[in-house]
């Protein structure tokens, strides 16, 4: 490796973890977060740990293989944990890591901003279509 200035290591090291870059880990992880699964399966497990058809009831719009996916995405990242009880029929549980309840506070105000200006932006919406917005 050719040794670099410091102020070409700084640039390197602030271009490494540039979000807007696409091969950014930064980015790549912004992907996942913004996932509106993602931020829904925190959501229903904030106030402590669901099995998986717990989970299915409380987000019913998310497929079998959505909701999966979605839970090993989040488990690999280590923002949820999976645990399993040996039992007839085997009991399956996520719950929120450390980690991922650093994320909580952000996901729940996205969540609720949603909620909350969700006819706003029908009417912004509407506007746009009708060839109102400007």
């Amino acid at each position: 490796m050719a040794t670099l200035s410091a102020a070409q290591l700084r640039e390197h090291q602030r271009d490494e973890y540039n979000a807007f870059l696409a091969q950014c880990p930064g980015h790549q992880l912004l992907a996942t977060l913004s996932d509106k699964w993602v931020t829904l399966v925190l959501a229903a497990l904030a106030d402590g740990p669901l099995r998986y058809s717990d989970l299915s009831r409380t987000i019913p719009g998310a497929s079998q293989k959505m909701l999966t996916q979605t839970l090993r995405k989040l488990e690999r990242d280590g923002l949820l944990t999976r645990t399993v009880t040996p039992s007839v029929p085997v009991r399956v549980d996520y719950e929120i890591t450390a980690l991922g309840r650093t994320l909580l506070p952000i996901q729940q105000a996205i969540k609720n901003w949603a909620e909350t200006h969700i006819e706003q932006v029908h009417r912004a919406r509407a506007a746009y279509d009708r060839g109102d917005a400007g």
